[in-house]
């Protein structure tokens, strides 16, 4: 009798192991639900992609050497690894494709929490010294920008991430965030073993949010029963969140032990400490704006970089110079999302295998095809 009661109990118990570990799922080879002990249950993957993506200067022959260019960038300057850096790529391409002399290009950098008149004295000494087009990189230099232009009405301006209302020679240059930011949802469903995620945002306003909305939307598209931890490192007005490392590495530290273990920023340079925090843990990473898997400042944390969530500020910065090369404004797209390349994903050091990447290219297309609709508000 005791042995029959011991089978029996061992009989229980492997069947109860085994009904977990098919209930529990899996994130390896993006094939659907339940492939292995570990992980997400995951949602059937989408539909093969169909959509294709276009980029508005690809192929021309653009001159752009009578141009001199002036870029105001955002806190953290060219070496943020992220934001600025990828608005600086793309004034880098400018110049090798469009004929720009070193000479006539100037690069100016904001401080954390400058007084606005800064931000003004900025974009009049680039006016001032000749410098058109100019670009302000950020929507910090909306305000300024309201006044500055008017002054300088011959002078094309630009503005990331803003527009300014009424000023016919300023361009917004705009991004669809929560499409890629949704893609970068995905990849955390499907990299992640214990189904738990975080997104660190830098500072608590609409356009980080529109990477919050997105993550979290793609993450319970590809896994409805995902966990997701949210931190954001300052509220709105304390911009000195995009370049606080050491808050950045606290706040990922809290979600990790929360039980996260693949975590995504919106945090500028503090992203930093977000991989730093991930390194130290050994778990995973999902970067932003730049592929900054290949970023040297981050270098010592690539190795838990799994993607980074693309916003190709170097592609808009490299197409409105072009188009202003070209005299032609009206080529721009109205907003740089998936179907111009504006926004995407990186796969660089071979964390997104192919089955990932499939699934990640059906999902792009149904949200360029309008099958679904990202939210940008949380």
């Amino acid at each position: 009798m005791r042995g029959l009661a011991v089978a029996a109990v061992a009989l229980t118990s492997v069947l109860s192991m085994a009904a977990c570990a098919k209930d529990t799922g899996g994130n390896t080879g993006g094939s659907g639900s339940t492939n292995t002990a570990e992980g997400c249950k995951l949602a059937d993957k989408p539909a093969a992609a169909s959509a294709t993506s276009s980029a508005s200067n690809a192929g021309e022959k653009i001159d752009g050497s009578a141009l001199k260019v002036g870029l105001a960038y955002d806190i953290g300057g060219r070496g943020d690894a992220s934001f600025n850096d990828s608005a600086a790529a793309g004034l880098d391409k400018a110049k090798a494709d469009y004929g720009i002399k070193p000479e006539n290009v100037k690069e100016l950098t904001a401080a954390p929490n400058e007084a606005e008149d800064a931000k003004q004295t900025r974009l009049r000494q680039l006016a001032s010294e000749g410098f058109s087009p100019i670009i302000g990189v950020g929507f910090a230099y909306a305000e300024s920008l309201k006044v500055v232009a008017p002054e300088f009405p011959n002078v094309k301006f630009a503005i990331v991430d803003g527009a300014v209302e009424g000023a016919a020679n300023v361009t917004p240059l705009v991004f669809a965030e929560e499409q890629g930011s949704f893609l970068a949802g995905v990849i955390a469903a499907y990299q992640s073993k214990s189904c738990h995620v975080g997104f660190v945002g830098g500072v608590e306003i609409p356009l980080i949010q529109k990477f919050q909305a997105g993550f979290e939307q793609g993450a319970k598209a590809a896994a409805p029963d995902i966990k997701i931890e949210e931190k954001y490192l300052t509220p709105a007005g304390d911009f000195t969140g995009f370049q606080d490392p050491t808050k950045g590495q606290e706040a990922a530290t809290g979600q990790i032990e929360a039980g996260a273990d693949v975590l995504y920023h919106a945090a500028g340079a503090s992203g930093k400490g977000v991989f730093s925090a991930a390194k130290t843990a050994n778990v995973k990473a999902i970067g932003v704006d730049s592929d900054q898997y290949n970023q040297t400042t981050v270098a010592e944390s690539k190795d838990v970089i799994v993607s980074s969530m693309l916003k190709r500020v170097d592609v808009a910065v490299y197409d409105f110079v072009g188009a202003v090369a070209k005299n032609d404004l009206a080529s721009l797209p109205k907003v740089f999302d998936l179907k111009v390349d504006g926004v995407g994903y990186s796969t660089s050091g071979g964390k997104i295998d192919a089955a990932l990447q499939e699934v990640l290219e059906g999902y792009k297309a149904q949200i360029i095809e309008g099958k679904i609709a990202v939210k940008s508000t949380p």
